[in-house]
């Protein structure tokens, strides 16, 4: 569904009742305000800029000059909201670094900030003339025609109509002020369709081919961020309903068949109730290690270290754990890596043919490091199956990279590699 303009708006039988008309006008009456403070921006900055430069105070008046386009372009982003609901993407990218330094390489190497340069000498010297001389225009007809009972009192006999006819009775003065009321809604109409080409003009002059793009990669990449949020939300759910439901279900159960069997006479009923309390011992274990493979309560309450050196002590084979972090990661990281390696020491335990495996960890450079490294035969194929492709989509979400390196006779490493800032 597209979002509503002005445009559409025209075409609308109720268009004059409603309050496209207002914003119309109240569209051109600030492009004329806005436009005069650009003028005058301008000239002074051009004029001191230029006598100043020889003592070279003038060097930053012409910086500034150059970057009036950016505020501006700001305003008029959000002034076209007035008649047209369809936001106008801002096409300037972050700076690499913070401070003003950076900041301003960053707007004078944009092809939209002198994008936006040239649209404010356009719109201080040409645009807003044009738009103040029709909003004038239809102010003058109107006012003029409605205002003519009040020049019939003050003069007493006679008043003059937009100084072209002289009405000399009440019913004519009369007579004109409703010729004003009526051309009202009828100068709605060209008012609405010149403030709809002007601002078609401003998106046509400001929007950035790439700026669209960029903005929709940027929702893309929120959207992801907010699935993986929605996700780790239903697993804590899911883990939580399952660890104060069903388990405690199945210790009750086990609790009851164990007094059970101490009443139950020896015999095939006896049997019976030990092979139920076995089974639900083994149950209560599986839904233990689901629980776990959900979300390890070892995590959420110690972190990623403790989380990874638990994962060692259950995994088949010996695991060195070498993690050096100096504060917790984020929750979303530290839940991302704790699946990457479990996954990734399940495969050494699986595939690798290894005798040991090592797990590396620290921070470099606001990047949050992992290695696993086993002493197998290497050749791992990392096409195959789901669950490194897996890892790898859910560190991508984090701007993060998965790299396998496993050439034939080993060793395997995994690495990976996440944005992480623990200050």
């Amino acid at each position: 569904m597209h979002s509503p303009t002005i445009w559409t708006r025209l075409h609308q039988r109720r268009y004059v009742l409603g309050g496209w008309p207002w914003r119309a006008a109240l569209y051109l009456l600030s492009s004329v305000a806005l436009g005069l403070a650009t003028l005058v921006t301008l000239v002074l900055l051009a004029v001191a800029g230029g006598v100043l430069t020889v003592v070279v105070v003038g060097l930053p008046l012409l910086l500034v000059l150059v970057l009036t386009g950016v505020p501006l372009a700001s305003v008029e982003r959000r002034r076209l909201r007035l008649i047209d609901s369809e936001p106008l993407a801002d096409p300037h990218r972050e700076p690499d670094r913070t401070g003003l330094s950076a900041w301003l390489r960053t707007r004078l190497q944009e092809r939209a900030t002198w994008r936006e340069l040239g649209y404010a000498v356009l719109f201080g010297f040409l645009l807003w003339p044009l738009e103040a001389l029709v909003v004038g225009s239809a102010l003058l007809v109107c006012g003029g025609l409605l205002a003519t009972p009040v020049l019939m009192a003050v003069d007493g006999e006679e008043a003059r109509v937009l100084k072209m006819w002289i009405v000399t009775s009440w019913p004519g003065a009369l007579g004109a002020a409703l010729a004003g009321l009526l051309l009202l809604p009828v100068l709605a109409y060209p008012l609405g369709a010149i403030a709809a080409g002007r601002a078609a003009l401003t998106r046509f002059l400001l929007a950035s081919p790439t700026g669209e793009l960029n903005t929709r990669i940027k929702e893309l990449g929120r959207s992801r961020l907010r699935l993986v949020d929605a996700f780790e939300a239903e697993r804590r759910r899911i883990e939580r309903d399952l660890h104060d439901g069903a388990q405690q279900r199945l210790v009750a159960l086990s609790m009851t068949l164990g007094l059970a069997r101490l009443d139950a006479p020896q015999g095939p009923l006896g049997s019976l109730l030990a092979k139920a309390q076995d089974e639900a011992a083994t149950a209560l274990v599986e839904i233990r290690e689901l629980i776990r493979g959900i979300h390890p309560q070892v995590l959420t309450d110690r972190g990623l270290v403790a989380a990874v050196e638990d994962l060692a002590d259950r995994s088949a084979i010996p695991v060195d754990v070498d993690i050096d972090l100096p504060a917790r990661p984020p929750e979303a990281i530290e839940t991302a890596v704790y699946f990457a390696v479990s996954e990734a020491l399940a495969n050494v335990a699986k595939h690798s043919g290894a005798n040991r495996a090592t797990v590396r960890g620290h921070l470099d450079k606001n990047r949050l490091v992992v290695e696993v490294e086993d002493d197998g035969h290497g050749g791992a194929d990392t096409g195959r199956g789901t669950g490194l492709q897996g890892v790898s989509d859910r560190v991508s979400v984090l701007d993060g990279r998965l790299l396998v390196s496993s050439p034939p006779g080993g060793p395997t490493v995994f690495r990976l590699q996440v944005p992480c800032s623990t200050a």
